[in-house]
């Protein structure tokens, strides 16, 4: 069996008489058991001719059996520590990148963080985030702790969706409650909101060892401090405990590219809410926050690194990066389609792009084609297709993309987990 294979060092474990370790070959990546402990009886997979060990899939059964004899991989809440970042994995590949990029480090990462429209746009479910976090966790032997976000959940049944799976960090999205009156006090704004938020805590979340979080950022209209303590009071009144709460900051907040407005508008706007945050004892919460170097100084200073920050969208174009360097006949097709299928991409997000701007795939060179993940217009183009591109099939049935881009991934790993040290380090305090 072990011919070809590959053995991922810093997963060995022995336990209780048996030793663990994730490998992988040319084809896929797997688990191995070897010993006559309870884990060999408890992960489904096939037994090994000599009958010495068992070879299991890293499927979310077996994730689930992982997350029960080693406590490590399952996620915990992450309230009390100070620089916290949201990693979302919207392919299950990069939480390994991460880890590598966080050893030695205090930072707390949630690594499984994802919402509704996420697992919708790219056909997975919570168990299916849950495990690819607990088994790169188990891959690189990290013992720090991680956190799983049921990132702006809006409904009830999916709140309970994400506690049944274990997640340990819900973050409300109360952004249809939230109404927008010119002139309104914030009570007329954000009073119906704030009651949902009450309902929802008291039905599903007092009580809980979990992490929450208040989303209200997702409005046309910027968060005043008024409004900000307004709705912290109403809801410390209310014994709603929150680890962390995501106002809307002035300026544009948009996908993978840096922030758009007056740098020093933004300084005195979010100074005013991380004073609000620190005196009612949360956390401020960044959204969309990949890739927004011009801030960061502003929002690691007015913090003093008691923050969490929240990313997706650069996990996934430094994937992109990775095809267009290895593979530039599919990145090619990829951003064809990609700006084929633009405006309908559009309905689930806000970007201000100009593809004017974007060069024709068809004519730049192979050596050229990576710089295209350092344009703001092609970045913002590709990031919000990902659902688009990883759904579309063809006439049989069958992926166009989303094969081949897993296919590259999986060939190129260490390629992959560099490209994303590289670029999350950039998140860092």
């Amino acid at each position: 069996m072990m011919d070809g294979v590959t053995i991922y060092q810093n997963s060995k474990t022995e336990y209780d008489g048996y030793t663990l370790y994730i490998a992988k070959d040319n084809r896929e990546k797997f688990l191995v058991v070897r010993g006559n402990g309870k884990a060999f009886r408890a992960f489904e997979g096939y037994v090994t001719e000599d009958g010495s060990a068992k070879r299991c899939p890293l499927s979310n059964a077996n994730a689930k059996t992982l997350r029960e004899l080693f406590p490590f991989t399952a996620p915990s809440r992450h309230r009390g520590k100070a620089f916290t970042i949201g990693l979302g994995d919207r392919l299950g590949l990069a939480s390994a990148g991460h880890i590598r990029l966080l050893q030695g480090t205090d930072v707390f990462p949630v690594l499984a963080q994802q919402s509704m429209r996420e697992l919708n746009l790219t056909g997975r479910t919570y168990e299916d985030v849950l495990s690819a976090a607990a088994w790169a966790v188990f891959q690189e032997g990290w013992r720090g702790g991680y956190g799983a976000d049921g990132d702006h959940l809006k409904t009830p049944d999916e709140i309970k969706y994400a506690l049944d799976c274990g997640f340990t960090m819900i973050t409300l999205d109360c952004s249809e409650h939230i109404r927008h009156i010119e002139g309104g006090t914030p009570e007329e704004i954000y009073g119906g909101a704030i009651k949902y938020t009450i309902d929802i805590y008291n039905l599903l979340l007092r009580g809980r060892e979990i992490d929450f979080e208040l989303s209200i950022d997702e409005t046309t209209f910027a968060t005043t401090p008024e409004a900000h303590i307004y709705v912290a009071r109403e809801l410390e009144k209310a014994g709603v405990e929150l680890t962390s709460l995501a106002p809307r900051f002035c300026g544009e907040f948009q996908k993978g590219i840096d922030y758009r407005g007056d740098l020093n508008g933004f300084e005195k706007d979010f100074a005013a809410h991380a004073q609000i945050a620190r005196d009612m004892g949360y956390k401020l919460s960044i959204h969309s926050g990949s890739d927004k170097f011009s801030v960061f100084p502003v929002i690691f200073r007015e913090t003093k690194g008691n923050v969490h920050l929240k990313t997706a969208g650069t996990n996934w174009l430094e994937a992109l990066r990775v095809v267009s360097q290895t593979n530039p006949r599919l990145f090619r097709e990829i951003t064809r389609f990609a700006l084929e299928n633009l405006i309908e991409a559009k309905k689930y997000y806000h970007i201000t792009e100009n593809t004017a701007n974007i060069p024709d795939v068809e004519t730049i060179g192979n050596e050229d084609l990576p710089l295209l993940l350092d344009s703001d217009d092609a970045r913002q183009v590709l990031h919000i297709t990902y659902g688009l591109i990883l759904s579309a099939k063809d006439a049989n049935g069958k992926t166009v993309f989303k094969d081949s881009i897993y296919s590259v991934l999986f060939q190129h790993e260490d390629d992959y987990h560099a490209a994303l040290e590289k670029r999350i380090r950039r998140h860092l305090p």
